[in-house]
C-alpha cells in the first residue's frame, strides 16, 4: 500500500507511475483524483471533529463558570450545546470509520511504484534480457514434451488426476514422484546450508488479513481457493511468500536482526482464473504444485542489494542442475502488483523450443510492510521505520521437474538423473520404464 502523504505531495509522480504500468493518462488521473478526494473528505471531517471536541471542552468549562456565578440560564444553554455536540460526535465517529475504510479500499488496489531503472513497456515482449547462462542443446526430431515423456514412462497420470480432481492436476508415480521430491530437498538444502536462509514450515491456510498483507486481497481474490472456517473462511496459500512475509506483521523488529532470510517448501494452490486456454497440456499451469520460496526482510537501505543476491541464489539452483536459462528484467506493464522491480528466470524447455518462467524475484520496498504494519527500530536514532520485503521462487519444483525431464531425456525414452540429484535418488542414474 502506498503512503497517502506521498500521494498528496506528489500526485503527478503516481500518475506517471500508473501510466507506465499500462493505465491511460485519463484513467491514471481519475484514480489519483478519486484517492485525493477521499483523503480531503477524511481530513476535513477530522478537522470538524477536532473543532467540535475543542468547543465541547470549552463549553464544559463555561458551564462551571456560569453555575458559580449564578447564571443558571446560561448554564442550561451551554448544557444543551454540549449535548448537541456529543450527539454529533457519536455519529461523526462512525462516519470517520467509514471514511477510513473508503480510503483504505481505494489505496488497496493501487499498484506499487516501479523503480527508476525498470524498463517501460506494455507486456512480456518489452522485457529486457539481463544475462543468459548455458547453451540449449540442439535436438533432433525425437525431442518430446514433458507430459509425453512422463506418460510413456507410465509415471505421469493426467486422466487419473482428472477423475479425482478435474483439470489442471497431475498424479506422479514411481521414480518421477521421487525425482520431484529430490528436487525440493536439493533446493532446501542448498538455500539453508549455502545461502543463509532459515527453513520454515508454515501453515498452508491463512486468514484474510494475511492475504491482504502481501497484496493478494482484495484485488486477486478470484485467483485464490478458500475453505469455510468457523463463521468465516481461510485461504489456501498461493505461495509460501504469504505466510513467510506475514511472520513480521504487526511487529517492531530490532535493526540488528535484519536481514531475515527464510525459505519453505510447500504446496501452492491457485485457481488460475485468468489463464483459461493457456498451457492446458501437462504440468506447466496447475491448481496445485510445489515450490521452494525465498523471502527476505531488510532495512530500507539494503533491499536493492538483497534483490540481486536473492536472484543469484535462485539462479544457482539451475546452475547446479546444469539447465540452460536466462534472466530478464520485467517491464512496467508485465510486473506484479506489489513489486517495485522483478527479475524473471526462464529455463530452457527443448520440448517447447522456448524459455519459460521458473522463478520470479521481486523487491517490494515498504509496500507490503504498510499493509502488515511491519516495522523495525533503527540502531542509531531508535526510530521506527517500515521494513522492506522481498520474495522469490527458489525455484518452482514442478517446472524444474519439467525442465529436467525435457533437457535430460534420451532417445530411448529414459531420462538421465542430473548428477546433483543422484544422492537424493539413492544413486539412481536413469529414470526408465520398469
Amino acid at each position: 500500500m502506498l503512503d497517502i502523504k506521498w500521494i498528496r505531495e506528489k500526485p503527478e509522480a503516481l500518475i506517471e507511475a500508473l501510466v507506465k504500468r499500462g493505465n491511460t493518462p485519463d484513467s491514471a488521473q481519475s484514480i489519483v483524483s478519486s484517492v485525493l478526494d477521499l483523503d480531503e473528505a477524511r481530513r476535513a471531517h477530522l478537522g470538524e471533529l477536532q473543532v467540535r471536541q475543542e468547543r465541547r471542552n470549552a463549553a464544559s468549562k463555561e458551564i462551571g463558570n456560569a453555575m458559580r456565578s449564578g447564571d443558571m440560564a446560561l448554564a442550561e444553554e451551554l448544557k444543551q450545546e454540549v449535548n448537541a455536540i456529543k450527539a454529533f460526535l457519536s455519529s461523526a465517529e462512525e462516519r470517520e470509520r467509514e471514511l477510513d475504510a473508503e480510503l483504505e479500499t481505494a489505496l488497496a488496489v493501487i499498484p506499487n511504484i516501479p523503480l527508476d531503472d525498470v524498463p517501460v513497456g506494455r507486456d512480456e515482449h518489452d522485457n529486457v534480457e539481463v544475462r543468459r547462462v548455458g547453451k540449449p542443446e540442439v535436438r533432433t526430431n525425437w525431442t518430446r514434451e514433458h507430459y509425453e515423456i512422463g506418460e510413456a514412462l507410465g509415471m505421469m497420470d493426467f486422466e487419473g488426476a482428472a477423475r479425482l480432481s478435474g483439470s489442471r492436476f497431475t498424479v506422479l508415480k514411481g521414480q518421477i514422484a521421487r525425482l520431484e521430491r529430490a528436487l525440493g530437498q536439493f533446493m532446501l538444502n542448498l538455500h539453508t546450508t549455502e545461502h543463509g536462509y532459515q527453513e520454515v514450515s508454515p501453515p498452508l491456510l491463512v486468514r484474510d488479513p494475511v492475504l491482504f498483507g502481501t497484496g493478494n486481497l482484495p484485488k486477486f481474490e478470484e485467483d485464490l481457493f478458500f475453505v469455510p472456517h468457523g463463521e468465516g473462511r481461510l485461504g489456501l496459500i498461493p505461495t509460501a511468500e504469504v505466510p513467510l512475509t506475514n511472520l513480521v506483521r504487526e511487529q517492531i523488529i530490532a535493526e540488528d536482526v535484519l536481514p531475515l532470510r527464510m525459505t519453505a517448501l510447500t504446496p501452492c494452490f491457485r485457481s488460475e482464473a485468468g489463464s483459461a486456454g493457456r498451457d492446458t497440456r501437462g504440468m506447466l499451469r496447475q491448481h496445485q504444485f510445489f515450490k521452494v520460496e525465498l523471502v527476505s526482510i531488510t532495512d530500507q537501505e539494503s533491499s536493492i542489494a538483497e534483490h540481486e543476491r536473492m536472484t543469484q541464489c535462485a539462479e544457482e539452483v539451475l546452475k547446479r542442475l546444469e539447465l540452460p536459462f536466462r534472466t530478464v528484467a520485467l517491464c512496467t506493464g508485465d510486473m506484479g502488483f506489489g513489486a517495485r522491480k522483478t527479475y524473471d528466470i526462464e529455463v530452457w524447455l527443448p520440448g517447447q523450443n522456448a524459455y519459460r518462467e521458473i522463478s520470479s524475484c521481486s523487491v517490494c520496498g515498504d509496500f507490503q510492510a504498510r499493509r502488515m504494519e511491519a516495522r523495525y527500530r533503527t540502531r542509531e536514532t531508535r526510530q521506527n521505520k517500515f521494513v522492506h520485503t522481498l520474495n522469490g521462487s527458489g525455484v518452482a519444483v514442478g517446472r524444474a521437474l519439467i525442465a529436467v525431464l525435457e533437457n535430460y531425456q534420451n532417445q530411448d525414452g529414459s531420462v538421465t538423473v542430473p548428477d546433483v540429484l543422484r544422492p537424493y535418488m539413492g544413486g539412481l542414474v536413469k529414470v526408465e520404464r520398469a
